[in-house]
């Protein structure tokens, strides 16, 4: 109804090497993921493990050492980058979801939502609409008008989402989105997230440590020491 994403994450043999000779850290070892369109993944382990820097390279704010990610039904990177602009390849084909909600305090929430598009050419009343509907979707549009301080926590949260999907990307990358939220309001994200990738066919990343939501995933790959494994999840419904 709102988007169509397609495609989903394929990686394959993902490496990446911090420093040189007897200094280099490999923080990423031979990492192959699928998340398919439509789904919501987890990818969980301990601090240090890696979670962060394949966040990054997925989300093409850090370069890969080696290996293959395609976003959608776009090959990304193969041993280097094959986008040419990697700002537009964030703002068009990926939706970042943070811990915190990181709305400009002096937009109010229709504008937060509409920017991106907007800095994408999209005409200003289009971005507004289509920002509109999605605040609609997310049951926060009665709060268009006001400023991110009048919001609670989780009105907050379900702005960021909506600025998260306004561009339509393939791809969500979610970074403990649920750890400053009580569980009502964080089993209502992990609901929010399932009903996108649904509607869209957006493939959906969550990384987080929250116990809380863990078990509503289907799949999940733990990280550990740069190597992921893959585990079937519980699936249980968000309620």
């Amino acid at each position: 109804m709102l988007l169509h994403g397609t495609g989903g994450i394929r990686i394959e043999n993902l490496r990446k090497v911090y420093g040189q000779g007897e200094a280099a850290v490999e923080a990423l070892k031979n990492v192959n993921m699928q998340v398919a369109p439509g789904e919501v993944v987890g990818l969980v382990g301990p601090s240090g493990s890696g979670k962060s820097t394949l966040l990054k390279c997925l989300g093409a704010i850090i370069e890969p050492t080696s290996g293959r990610m395609t976003l959608g039904d776009q090959l990304i990177y193969d041993d280097g980058w094959l986008a040419s602009d990697l700002r537009a390849l964030r703002r068009d084909r990926i939706g970042f979801v943070f811990q915190a909600p990181y709305l400009i305090p002096f937009l109010d929430v229709l504008d937060n939502v509409a920017l991106l598009p907007m800095l994408a050419g999209v005409p200003n009343a289009q971005a507004r609409a289509q920002a509109m509907q999605l605040l609609a979707a997310l049951d926060v549009a009665h709060r268009a008008q006001a400023e991110p301080a009048q919001l609670s926590g989780g009105e907050q949260q379900r702005v960021s989402i909506a600025r998260a999907l306004v561009n339509q990307p393939p791809v969500i990358l979610a970074d403990e989105p649920t750890a400053p939220l009580d569980s009502e309001r964080a089993m209502a994200v992990v609901r929010i997230l399932n009903d996108m990738a649904r509607q869209a066919e957006t493939a959906i990343i969550v990384v987080t440590h929250d116990e809380k939501i863990i078990p509503t995933f289907k799949r999940i790959y733990r990280i550990r020491d740069g190597q992921t494994i893959e585990e079937a999840g519980e699936g249980r419904s968000p309620v």
